[in-house]
């Protein structure tokens, strides 16, 4: 199967060019040639701006893929530019918990209804990241009904590998003993890993499910909980302080994000206690590396 993929030289996009490439499809990578991948002869590339609506035209107007996996539709526009350029048999767009106006625990995909979003085309800076997102999904699933498509909504994706280092901002904290202000250490997180995320973009690629799903591990854990875990293996004591480093997940609600429909597909996540210790020991590892 020819698939094109966009984001794939970095983060869950490396995951889940990975595992394509190891369910043997032809994988074809779209990026703006400034990024160095790790694939070698393995994979095709095309240098293309995914910004830009001409050139997505231009370069891909007389191409076909069977798939296109895209993780930079942030926005209406996004959709738009480049499925009025191509149009392959199915598309899998990387959305987000940020679509739920209203996360709470037991989030299900029917809380949010792209079908009934009032659509406004719009670029990434018109709204803010939670709506840019909902009317990417407006837009793909009002407009474009006739592509098979499907809307991934990941929680917070977090791995050895995040560039973001959210997690890695509690680790290093604790380890260095540098105050943070934590706003709740009893909020419910939801997880998904990186290679997780990763490996369920590569099976929806070739998936029947059409629509919304979610995609997170089974489970939560609380920010208590992983920064005892980080002072027990440590010995070492958090610094929490109102005047101190405004930690990452501030402002998030307890929520979790329940992949069942996940599971009823063929899909089955893991339980977020399954792998984020072992995660966790790799974050302290690398801190005290740096230290």
């Amino acid at each position: 199967m020819k698939v094109l993929f966009f984001g794939g030289t970095r983060f869950f996009g490396v995951h889940a060019v990975n595992y394509l490439l190891a369910a043997g499809h032809d994988v074809t990578i779209a990026t703006r040639g400034l990024t160095a991948d790790s694939f070698g002869t393995a994979v095709n590339r095309l240098v293309i701006d995914r910004n830009n609506r001409q050139q997505l035209a231009q370069v891909l107007g007389e191409k076909y893929f069977d798939v296109i996996v895209d993780n930079l539709a942030y926005s209406s526009n996004d959709v738009r530019n480049l499925l009025d350029a191509i149009q392959p048999a199915r598309y899998v767009i990387t959305s987000t918990m940020s679509v739920y106006r209203d996360l709470h625990l037991e989030t299900t995909e029917a809380d949010y209804d792209p079908l009934s979003h009032d659509l406004i085309w719009c670029e990434r800076d018109t709204f803010t990241y939670d709506e840019v997102k909902r009317q990417a999904e407006a837009a793909l699933f009002q407009k474009y009904a006739a592509t098979r498509s499907v809307a991934v909504r990941y929680p917070y994706v977090i791995g050895n590998d995040d560039y973001t280092k959210r997690l890695y901002f509690y680790v290093e904290h604790v380890i260095k003993q540098q105050a943070m202000f934590v706003d709740s250490l009893d909020v419910q997180f939801a997880f998904v890993s990186a290679d997780e995320a990763g490996q369920f973009l590569s099976f929806l690629a070739t998936a029947d499910f059409v629509g919304p799903i979610n995609g997170a591990s089974f489970g939560t854990i609380t920010l208590g909980e992983i920064i005892s875990y980080v002072e027990q293996k440590c010995g070492k004591a958090v610094v929490l302080d109102e005047a101190g480093d405004g930690a990452p997940y501030n402002g998030t609600p307890s929520y979790s994000l329940p992949a069942n429909l996940a599971k009823e597909i063929g899909f089955a996540f893991s339980e977020v206690g399954d792998w984020i210790y072992g995660l966790l020991d790799e974050l302290i590892e690398q801190v005290q590396k740096d230290l």
